[in-house]
């Protein structure tokens, strides 16, 4: 579904700035996996996503979703490919339309429909049982403005209208980092359920080693642009969050003392 191939990104080249972000990186991702890709600060994840994206141009290699060379294709042009979720509960939806405008969004994502012909009754039923799968009550405020939820009432909805078109790539870059840990769990919970439910294929960036391990069927480490470990979900069962910290500490050369890692 996903296949990331031997790609390689550089900023500021040929200058004194010049920051080898990625470097033949290479990744493929089968229908329904769900990779996890952790490391530390500049380790190129969130450049990765990028990439996928198509924020970022490669430098070398290729990028593919569903069999479709998607290299040279600009961001909006991936867009009915892919849903993304950010770590900003606010960078994701529409703070100053309602509910029900910000899931037409969603619903139009990668189309040249107008807005107001995906708010018709039919489509609004649609919305309010979609919301209701959040157990937030949102289905009732359909018409409140997004800008006055909680963040992560926001996060939750953003997830929703990430999913809700059932995209070929979900994207999800610490969505959970800026949440206290009962809105992060809630938002992790739904994660789960809505990934299993559409069986979608997903990279999600965390920092939260215990995360790391309870979500995903992969798991894959990287550091200085490169992937340092790709584990499988037979090796990525048996590891716990010492052996994990273990091995960041290996791959890094020095003591690993960030406890946002381990416990969020």
């Amino acid at each position: 579904m996903l296949i990331i191939e031997n790609v390689s990104k550089t900023f500021n080249r040929y200058s004194v700035n010049e920051k080898k972000a990625l470097s033949n990186i290479h990744l493929s991702l089968k229908k329904g996996d769900f990779v996890v890709v952790i490391g530390s600060n500049g380790a190129g994840k969130s450049t990765l996503m990028n990439v996928v994206a198509g924020v970022f141009p490669v430098d070398e290699g290729k990028v593919y979703i569903d069999g479709e060379d998607v290299t040279n294709k600009k961001e909006f042009q991936r867009a009915r490919y892919i849903g993304r979720v950010f770590q900003d509960p606010m960078a994701g939806t529409a703070p100053t339309m309602t509910i029900a405008e910000n899931m037409a969004m969603a619903f139009r994502r990668g189309e040249r429909r107008g807005l107001t012909s995906s708010l018709h009754r039919k489509n609004r039923d649609r919305f309010r049982e979609a919301l209701r799968e959040l157990e937030l009550g949102l289905e009732d405020r359909m018409e409140t403005k997004v800008g006055t939820l909680s963040g992560g009432e926001r996060q939750a909805l953003s997830l929703l209208m990430a999913t809700f078109t059932e995209p070929k790539i979900l994207l999800l870059d610490e969505h959970t980092a800026a949440l206290d840990p009962k809105r992060a769990e809630l938002i992790l919970n739904l994660t789960k359920k809505f990934i299993e439910h559409h069986l979608l294929t997903t990279l999600m960036i965390t920092h939260n080693m215990e995360h790391a391990l309870r979500m995903g069927n992969r798991l894959v480490m990287m550091h200085a642009g490169e992937i340092v470990i790709n584990l499988t979900q037979e090796e990525k069962g048996k590891m716990r969050v010492r052996d994990l910290i273990d091995a960041f500490e290996q791959v890094r050369g020095e003591k690993f003392a960030d406890d946002r890692v381990v416990l969020g």
